[in-house]
């Protein structure tokens, strides 16, 4: 991929595009999975880490490694409906938990400014 996706579209259809070349076919379900992680950290990114500035999304060894980089030190955090101080109408806060659940390894480093979130995805 050329640039940076301006949407989580872009990283999905781009996603989407790499695992139906790589030469052997990639389970449904593990698709879905690819498809749902990379459009959630390129929206965390954009709506909760200060805009994406990089996105790679590359197949090594039968697994999906997706990296993307944000403007933000902050590191993710799940949701749970006893945060001091949410509000319980408030949506969200749940797709972090769920990468986490579906990747086989997530890793984070900072950056000069801000964070790279590198996750490896079993296909």
């Amino acid at each position: 991929m050329q640039g940076v996706p301006v949407r989580a579209a872009e990283a999905r259809n781009f996603v989407h595009d790499l695992l139906h070349k790589i030469g052997s076919p990639v389970d449904d379900l593990a698709l879905v999975d690819a498809l749902l992680v990379t459009t959630e950290l390129v929206t965390n990114a954009q709506r909760h880490g200060g805009g994406l500035t990089g996105f790679t999304a590359r197949v090594v060894e039968g697994c999906l490694e997706v990296a993307v980089e944000d403007g933000s030190a902050h590191c993710p955090t799940a949701a749970s409906p006893q945060t001091p101080g949410r509000d319980p109408g408030v949506t969200g806060g749940y797709g972090w938990p769920l990468i986490q659940r579906l990747a086989r390894s997530v890793e984070i480093t900072a950056t000069v400014t801000g964070k790279t979130i590198r996750v490896t995805l079993p296909l």
